[in-house]
């Protein structure tokens, strides 16, 4: 058996394509295009090229790119001001700023100035606890593309066994957290869980999210279970995920490759949040 590949590139494309129209649809109604303010401090290469795709991805959805970027000797309180700045402005309807900012700043302090209806990265306390209650809210992208990726390919989710491997939250805590919204069995593992192969053989629907490379074999896989692979690593032979994808395809029944699984679904999915904060924002969503 060699498991379907689940095509993140397609999904994502079509999600970018209905966000498109919804921000068609939002102007010819009489609102205003959305406006993303990425925010990146200093000059990391690789934060560079992370933003230089949102804000491609942000123009070519029509929406308003208002971008900032800020140097690496800027002081809390300069970007501060910043954020207080953008989270004041009307224009704004998201604001992300791009991690990790430089160690001597307060990344959280600054996450914490953001407005919650302006939170399209869904990192901010308020927005956590709406999850958390099941409350309506703007989600954490990289879960909630997971999440379009497994109703896209039809994966049932009501009484299934689900196991998440990671707790940040960036992705583990959130990740449970939908699953369970949506009456999935959940258990998330971590680096003290005792047999983490023996736990993930039980989950109907894996979700590996832990920064190891190849941390899940095949000896971790229920036959025909669904393998969802969020790492992403940069290694001698090319990119690669948490999960020893070619020897996983030979026993599970679903899996996301790297790249092009779970990675291109982040960016669309911070544009949909984008749209549903510009429509709340003027009044039109809720």
């Amino acid at each position: 058996m060699t498991a379907q590949v689940i095509d993140g590139t397609a999904v994502a494309r079509h999600v970018r394509a209905d966000v498109a129209k919804g921000v068609e649809q939002l102007v010819a109604g009489g609102g205003t295009a959305p406006g993303l303010a990425t925010v990146l401090i200093g000059d990391d290469p690789a934060s560079e090229v992370y933003v230089r795709n949102k804000r491609r991805a942000c123009v070519a959805a029509g929406m308003t790119d208002l971008h900032r970027h800020l140097p690496a000797d800027v002081d809390q309180a300069q970007a501060a001001a910043l954020v207080d700045e953008l989270a004041a402005d009307p224009a704004v309807s998201g604001i992300l700023l791009q991690l990790p900012t430089p160690a001597d700043l307060d990344a959280e302090a600054l996450l914490a100035r953001i407005p919650a209806e302006k939170d399209v990265d869904g990192l901010t306390t308020l927005n956590a606890g709406l999850l958390a209650q099941g409350r309506p809210g703007l989600r954490p992208c990289t879960p909630s593309g997971v999440m379009v990726l497994l109703d896209q390919y039809d994966v049932p989710l009501q009484g299934a066994e689900a196991v998440v491997v990671g707790r940040s939250v960036l992705v583990g805590k959130p990740m449970a957290q939908l699953l369970l919204e949506r009456n999935a069995t959940v258990t998330t593992c971590h680096s003290r869980t005792r047999d983490l192969a023996e736990v993930c053989r039980r989950a109907d629907v894996l979700v590996v999210a832990a920064g190891i490379p190849g941390l899940v074999g095949a000896d971790a896989v229920k036959p025909g279970a669904t393998v969802i692979d969020v790492g992403i690593h940069r290694g001698e032979n090319g990119l690669r995920g948490d999960v020893d994808t070619a020897a996983v395809a030979e026993v599970a029944g679903k899996t996301t490759p790297v790249p092009g699984g779970v990675g291109p679904m982040t960016i669309a999915m911070l544009l949909a949040n984008t749209l549903t904060a510009a429509e709340v924002q003027q009044g039109l969503g809720g």
